[in-house]
């Protein structure tokens, strides 16, 4: 295991309680499933991805679902401004330099979806056009 091996190397002999020490270290907050969620989502919806991709990578994490159902609300906030992010970052929609075809819209959909945002808001971003007074160009 890695972190028997780490103790090894760090002069630690014998056999080691890995339970009492994750416990400790929880309890001098070196591991915090909270903040480190907080972090996560912070920095994902920065990036621009959707509520489900956070939820999975929290999820994959292994960060409880306590600590994860804290951000919920703020997921859902925040969901068109991280949408318009990822577009934004993607050129997609109203961020394209140029119309696009159906199918290379299509293909936008998709990405925001696999992304993680609702294919209901995906459409609604890629319809969007540059001189549309609902876009929220600071977000």
């Amino acid at each position: 295991m890695y972190l028997n091996r780490k103790l090894r190397e760090r002069g630690v002999d014998g056999p080691v309680d890995i339970d009492a020490l994750a416990d400790r270290m929880a309890e001098l907050r070196y591991v915090d499933d909270r903040a480190f969620a907080e972090a996560r989502v912070a920095s994902m919806t920065r990036r621009g991805l959707g509520a489900r991709r956070v939820r999975d990578v929290l999820r994959q994490a292994g960060v409880g679902e306590a600590d994860a159902g804290e951000f919920r609300e703020t997921l859902e906030e925040g969901a068109e401004g991280a949408a318009l992010a990822f577009a934004r970052r993607k050129r997609i929609g109203p961020f394209a330099a140029a119309p696009v075809e159906r199918d290379k819209r299509e293909k936008q959909i998709a990405a925001m979806v696999r992304a993680g945002h609702a294919p209901s808001l995906a459409r609604r971003i890629v319809g969007l056009e540059a001189s549309d007074d609902d876009l929220d160009w600071e977000g």
